[in-house]
């Protein structure tokens, strides 16, 4: 499905019928990477999961776009354009940064923030690149060329996550337009205002995360004051993919914690 919003075309899919969650991916892939990690956490029914290709990536232009501050814009008109009302708003990594300027910039369109390896204005205190399990077999099911961005991306290299790169990761990487996200790149800084986001919230952080790290996730409690923290050893940028099950348990909780504040007990969530 696509959404031209002002100049630039929207590519995204959805899943299911019920309270409306927008996911968005990272930097250098499309939708199909956190579209395969949510699908697997998220309860079956009850929630219209819907995931966007970030402009640039995938199928999604970047037409009159020249900023970050730009993209935050048209996600939250395509928010709007859904015509659902406010939604659950999920990201990883770029995405988390973009999820949080939309928050703060448009605070009625998101009901509850999760976000998973948060990129900042600039990431401080990372961490080098060390692996935390390396199996002998985690390449058999990769090709050649493949190896390097597996080794870049994940600290845990087994059979199940090189899996998950090839199938989840790896497609979406052919899809960049490298010329238009130089440009988007250039106005890095978010609007992520200065009022504290008073919906409930998960932050979650890999202590190995040499990419963003996670010093500046921690740093994040002071604006949002409804917001769980984890902080999860031996995993990295990748968390998703190499602590699914822990990942499926905040998760929950979150949701959990979205029903209860809906309006006490019931609300526009369904029983889980």
């Amino acid at each position: 499905m696509e959404r031209r919003i002002d100049e630039a075309l929207v590519h995204y899919v959805e899943h299911g019928g019920g309270v409306p969650l927008v996911a968005l991916h990272g930097a250098g892939v499309d939708h199909r990477e956190i579209e395969a990690a949510i699908e697997a956490i998220v309860p079956g029914t009850g929630y219209r999961r819907i995931y966007p290709d970030l402009p640039g990536m995938g199928l999604s232009t970047t037409d009159g776009l020249t900023s970050n501050d730009d993209v935050v814009t048209l996600l939250g008109d395509f928010i709007h354009s859904l015509g659902v009302g406010p939604v659950l708003l999920v990201g990883h990594s770029y995405g988390a940064y973009l999820a949080r300027g939309v928050a703060a910039q448009r605070p009625d369109t998101v009901l509850g923030l999760a976000l998973m390896c948060p990129v900042t204005e600039q990431s401080r205190h990372v961490p080098d690149h060390a692996v935390v399990r390396q199996d002998a077999d985690a390449y058999d099911e990769l090709e050649r060329a493949q190896w390097a961005g597996f080794d870049e991306y994940f600290v845990v290299r087994t059979p199940s996550t090189a899996r998950r790169y090839r199938d989840q990761v790896v497609p979406g990487t052919t899809l960049v337009d490298e010329d238009a996200l130089g440009r988007i790149f250039a106005g890095w800084t978010v609007d992520v205002g200065s009022s504290a986001f008073s919906g409930p919230t998960l932050i979650v952080a890999g202590r190995r995360d040499s990419i963003v790290g996670y010093a500046d996730a921690a740093e994040l409690l002071e604006r949002y004051p409804h917001a769980t923290l984890a902080v999860v050893d031996d995993v990295g940028h990748a968390l998703m993919h190499e602590r699914p099950e822990l990942l499926a348990a905040l998760f929950g909780d979150w949701l959990d914690r979205l029903t209860r504040s809906a309006d006490g007990s019931t609300g526009p969530f369904p029983s889980r």
